[in-house]
Parts: C-alpha cells; sequence; structure tokens
C-alpha cells in the first residue's frame, strides 16, 4: 500500500514538473509575441507619422506652387507696364529730339519777338514764383526788342545744350535759375517751354504742367503757346485725366488750327477714341 501511494506520489512530481517545464518553455514565446506586437504597433505609428508629415509637405509644395504662379503673374504685369513706359518715354525723347532738331535747323529760337505777359497765374515751380517776384533786369543789360542780353543769352545757351545732351536734370535747374534772373527776357516764353520739357520727358508730368500752362497764360502771343498746351494735353493723358486732356487737345485744335500742334492733337484725340471704344 505504501509503495503504491509513493508510486502515485511520484507519477504527480512527474506531471508536475513537466506542465512546470512546459510553462517555462512557453513563457519566452508569449514574451516574444507581446515585444512582436509592440514593435508592430511601434511601426505603424512612425508609418503614421511618415504620412502625415508627407501630406504636410504635398501640402507645402502645392502652397509654394500657388505662390510661384501668383509671383510669376505679378512679374509679367511689372513686364508689361515697364514695356509701356518705355515706350511711352522712347516717344517723348523722339518728340524732344524733333523739336531740338527744327529749332537748329531753323535757326536759335532767341530771335523770336517777345510777346506782352498776361496775368499772372499761381506760381509753377519754386524757381518761377521767385521768378515772379524778382526785380527786371537792368536796362543796361537789355537790347533792342526781340534780342537777349549776352549775359540771358549765354544763360539760356547752356541750359539749352544740357536739354539738348539729355542731361534733363541740369536743364530743368539751368531754366529755373534763368526764369529767376530775367523774368522779362524776350527768351523767357521759350525757357518755360523746355523748362516744362524737362520735366515731361522724366515724366514728372504735374511740374511739366505746371511750367507750360505757366507758358500758355503769361504769354498768350508767344509762338511756342500752341506747343505748351498740346503738351499740357499730354501730361493730362499720363496722369489719367481724360476729360481735361480730351477739352485741352480740343483746344488746341480750335485756337490754333493751322498749327503743327493742332494736327498733332487732332491725331491724339483719334487715338483716344479708339481707346475708348475698344
Amino acid at each position: 500500500m505504501k509503495k503504491t501511494l509513493a508510486n502515485r506520489f511520484t507519477a504527480r512530481l512527474g506531471v508536475a514538473g513537466a506542465i512546470a517545464s512546459a510553462t517555462l518553455f512557453a513563457l519566452p514565446a508569449i514574451a516574444q509575441d507581446r515585444l512582436s506586437l509592440a514593435d508592430r504597433v511601434s511601426r505603424l505609428e512612425q508609418q503614421s507619422q511618415a504620412n502625415a508629415g508627407t501630406t504636410s509637405l504635398v501640402n507645402q509644395v502645392s502652397d509654394l506652387q500657388q505662390q510661384v504662379a501668383q509671383l510669376q503673374g505679378q512679374i509679367e504685369e511689372l513686364q508689361h507696364q515697364n514695356k509701356q513706359l518705355q515706350d511711352s518715354q522712347k516717344a517723348q525723347y523722339a518728340d524732344v529730339d524733333s523739336r531740338l532738331g527744327r529749332i537748329e535747323k531753323g535757326g536759335a529760337p532767341a530771335q523770336q519777338q517777345p510777346s506782352a505777359a498776361a496775368s499772372t497765374p499761381p506760381p509753377a515751380t519754386p524757381a518761377a514764383a521767385a521768378a515772379s517776384q524778382a526785380p527786371s533786369a537792368p536796362a543796361a543789360a537789355s537790347t533792342s526788342p526781340g534780342q537777349a542780353a549776352p549775359a540771358e543769352q549765354a544763360a539760356y545757351d547752356a541750359a539749352f545744350k544740357s536739354l539738348r545732351g539729355g542731361d534733363y536734370v541740369t536743364a530743368s535747374r539751368g531754366f529755373r535759375d534763368f526764369l529767376t534772373k530775367y523774368p522779362d527776357s524776350a527768351l523767357a516764353p521759350n525757357a518755360y517751354y523746355w523748362l516744362g520739357e524737362s520735366y515731361y520727358v522724366t515724366m514728372n508730368y504735374p511740374v511739366a504742367i505746371e511750367a507750360f500752362q505757366r507758358l500758355v497764360k503769361n504769354y498768350p502771343q508767344s509762338e511756342k503757346v500752341s506747343d505748351g498746351l498740346l503738351k499740357v494735353g499730354y501730361c493730362q493723358i499720363e496722369l489719367k485725366q481724360q476729360d481735361a486732356a480730351v477739352a485741352t487737345l480740343k483746344q488746341v485744335v480750335a485756337k490754333y488750327p493751322s498749327s503743327k500742334a493742332a494736327g498733332l492733337a487732332q491725331e491724339r484725340l483719334r487715338r483716344l477714341q479708339r481707346q475708348t471704344a475698344n
């Protein structure tokens, strides 16, 4: 009996040992499965983050592409505006060169007869304001009517030379100084005209208008008035003052129908009409 019990106990111990041994061998496998699951979760999280980063990167690239497209459009618009400005400036240079050429072929403008001054308008420029208040040149410095004293002629010629050479800043300064020193000179109408041209060519249209208007109002009998009034209209066009420009150009045609300025005014009016129709 005791022997039987001993055998059973031994058998049970063997079974328990086998179970324990099996359990010990199974634990590493379970732990390994758990670690593998954690790795998989970690990898999935990393992939998710990578996908999120890729999506963000794609969005950033899309935004950059839109910005580049907008910048390209702005560049093209600026290039178009620059081309228009260049064309306008070339036309202005050509106009000034043409007028200078006619003067050089036809003789010095100093031989033009002076005209009576009209009522004094508001000063066009600081120099013009000073010119309106400056004392007249001494009688001893004057020559016969229609001619300028040597000092006047030299100052005028120096400014005109700068204009002809394309140094418009020096030219405008020279004509302003001339008008300040010799406000009653026979050359004053021409000086106002070329002062306006020096501003017009450099696209300083508001100041150019003031100089041209000063010429038109102060020297209505001058041969330069029709050209000065025409340039007032041109400046108004550049300043987008369409109605005022049309009225000024029509005034040129009505008041000076036989002048070259009238023909140019009619041509510009036709161009404006075509632009409005389009």
